[in-house]
């Protein structure tokens, strides 16, 4: 996928939740832990919420916000395509499901946060800050409710 622009990265996010989200899923099944299958079955939950957030956030955009350009920075610094399938969930514990996961997020956290600070329109930036924000919280409440996991 080319991007270019904000709503570009906004595709790709809404990409990366969704595919997340299948692979969790796909994974839960076949896991042997029972912790760690019923954390790959929330977290896919979690993923296809985020989806719809992120969709949310495509539809509700600010058109000028959303045609900001963004190339330059992403030629510099591309976006590496997840690899999540590539090393199954299925053969990782709770813990280790946990660490990939937070890692994948912290990368989408550290994209919004440095597309931000370059950010020239107000709007672009507000939208980047949101979208940070947003994606913080969201890998926040993942890790308390992993952690409840881990008291069962």
């Amino acid at each position: 996928m080319q991007i270019e622009t904000l709503k570009d990265v906004l595709h790709w996010t809404k990409e990366f939740h969704q595919h997340l989200s299948q692979c969790l899923s796909h994974c839960a099944d076949k896991n042997t832990d029972e912790r760690a299958r019923m954390i790959l079955a929330y977290l896919s939950d979690h993923e296809k919420a985020l989806t719809k957030v992120v969709t949310g956030f495509e539809k509700s955009g600010e058109e000028h916000a959303l045609n900001t350009w963004c190339y330059e920075y992403l030629h510099h610094h591309p976006i590496a395509r997840h690899v999540h399938c590539d090393s199954p969930f299925a053969e990782l514990n709770a813990e280790q499901i946990m660490e990939v996961i937070v890692d994948q997020h912290r990368q989408v956290i550290e994209l919004y946060r440095s597309l931000a600070s370059r950010a020239d329109i107000p709007p672009a930036k507000e939208l980047l800050d949101n979208l940070k924000s947003m994606e913080e919280h969201e890998m926040m409440r993942m890790s308390q409710s992993a952690n409840r996991f881990e008291e069962m």
